[in-house]
């Protein structure tokens, strides 16, 4: 299985690329040097390929764990994946997104041609609310995640800012 002539397949470039991250992360490779090596790992076609670049790095290097192969006839019979909540689609959200504004003109048309009362406006402020209370703790918790990880990459990078 250590042969160098094996090719290689997108989860052992994908392992590599993790690799080549924490030695950048460590001190180890400047931003130039990993830009390089990153470029040759996703040209790289056999394992020799990849461990040539990390000939002079120590642990961790990509270990091209065996594919284990499992007959049809082996797996055991499962229950059904639990369905996914309507609230936690995120196509469902998109198209909430996209129903707000139609909202908004409906209710100005309605007003326009056929309600008269300055109440109709609190329709699309209910549909707003009914979304923020379906979407609302997802849509928070996302926006969370995704400001930690912003953090978290200028952090990473901040240490690097004068070797550029």
């Amino acid at each position: 299985m250590s042969d160098p002539e094996i090719r290689v397949g997108d989860a052992e470039r994908e392992e590599a690329l993790q690799a080549l991250g924490d030695h950048m992360s460590a001190g180890r490779l400047d931003i130039d040097e990993y830009g390089e090596r990153t470029a040759r790992v996703a040209a790289s076609k056999t394992r020799g390929e990849l461990l040539e670049l990390f000939r002079d790095l120590p642990d961790p290097k990509p270990a091209f764990f065996p594919q284990v192969k499992v007959h049809a006839q082996a797996l055991p019979a499962t229950a059904a994946p639990a369905p996914r909540r309507w609230s936690t689609s995120r196509a469902a959200l998109k198209a909430y997104a996209a129903l707000i504004p139609v909202v908004w003109v409906a209710t100005a048309l309605l007003f326009l041609f056929a309600v008269r009362n300055p109440f109709v406006f609190l329709l699309p402020v209910f549909v707003m609310i009914a979304g923020a209370r379906i979407w609302g703790e997802e849509w928070h918790n996302e926006r969370r995640a995704q400001r930690r990880q912003r953090e978290h990459w200028k952090n990473e990078h901040r240490r690097h800012r004068g070797r550029y």
